[in-house]
């Protein structure tokens, strides 16, 4: 199942799901929050809490085992460096944007000391971007324990329901067990997307049955018990993934693919088309349906993105979305072999 390069397609089909999710999460809360409305967008906001997040962080476990074992400075390069450049880079953008209306509320010292706040507590969207480096440094230091003691820890945690204050404690105890079991259970995941692509039937029925029980258990309240909401998150991940098997095999939605394949770039960048889509929309259509605006944002986040990425490619800000060389660490020096005396 794979696309025209070593890509596999269900898992940028399953990206995509996600990354589309997400985008759609932060248009439409700050929609409903512009308004002052509810929406129907909000619905399908709700539907998806329990996994949204959760099969993100999932996904992202799953080709851990090719790289855990790289020397450290290989591997803080790619899983640790490289998102630190994107984050310091795009939350930069961020404020730049941002700032005057920060420096209006509390003055330009706030706003240098806000910006300063970022790099301990993750800003904004950026925050998922900012913990991923955290889980791939803490799943290679714990390489040597077995997985029977991690995970239970992992859940232990989740269930926990952590409450600091603090977005990486917080969000690392909620998360940790997705990325972890994307990572120890990798194996499971991928012969799971293989039976769905052999049985899609079968599949569609259980797809369809996973929908009703989700929201039964989500509009009723449940979801937010404890271990209701763990179980939740991995028979979410496990409906993504059957998701993004059946589009591949029936050749659907391949824009959710580009997408998938594409999503850091959308991460990085849907912030911006998104508050200037809702500003507009909101002022010069205030009638409009608060779905169908919310809906609309979604689209301009995503899109936007994707169009900026390719106008930028092989030009001087191809940095945007390229880490340079400069921001990358030079592989250690290599001893030549002693000579014979």
């Amino acid at each position: 199942m794979t696309t025209g390069s070593d890509r596999i397609a269900w898992v940028d089909y399953a990206k995509g799901i996600c990354i589309i999710m997400v985008v759609m999460m932060h248009s439409t809360l700050g929609v409903q929050e512009a308004t002052g409305e509810p929406s129907w967008m909000g619905a399908l906001v709700a539907f998806a809490k329990p996994f949204r997040m959760p099969d993100f962080f999932l996904i992202s476990g799953l080709f851990l085992t090719r790289v855990i074992d790289r020397p450290w400075r290989r591997y803080l390069d790619t899983k640790v460096v490289h998102f630190a450049y994107f984050y310091a880079l795009w939350v930069t953008i961020q404020f730049a944007f941002k700032a005057p209306g920060f420096a209006a509320e509390d003055g330009w010292a706030g706003v240098a000391q806000a910006y300063a706040l970022s790099y301990v507590q993750p800003f904004g969207t950026l925050w998922f971007i900012y913990l991923l480096p955290i889980f791939f440094v803490v799943s290679k230091l714990t390489r040597g324990i077995s997985p029977l003691i991690v995970w239970p820890l992992a859940a232990a945690l989740q269930i926990a329901d952590v409450q600091t204050g603090s977005i990486v404690i917080d969000e690392f105890c909620a998360r940790f067990v997705y990325f972890y079991s994307g990572y120890v259970f990798a194996d499971f995941f991928f012969r799971f997307a293989d039976t769905v692509q052999r049985h899609p039937r079968e599949a569609t029925a259980l797809l369809v049955a996973w929908a009703v029980f989700e929201a039964v258990v989500v509009f009723s309240g449940v979801s937010a018990l404890p271990v209701v909401g763990l179980a939740l998150g991995f028979l979410g991940a496990l409906a993504v993934i059957t998701s993004g098997v059946l589009l591949w095999r029936y050749g659907l939605a391949d824009f959710v693919r580009y997408s998938g394949e594409h999503s850091i770039v959308i991460y990085l960048a849907f912030f911006l088309p998104m508050a200037a889509t809702r500003i507009l929309l909101v002022k010069v259509a205030p009638g409009l349906d608060t779905g169908l605006i919310a809906l609309i944002v979604t689209a301009m986040g995503v899109v936007v993105p994707l169009i900026l990425h390719r106008l930028v490619r092989n030009t001087a800000l191809s940095f945007l979305f390229e880490r340079p060389d400069w921001a990358k660490l030079k592989p250690a020096p290599v001893s030549p072999p002693a000579k014979a005396s």
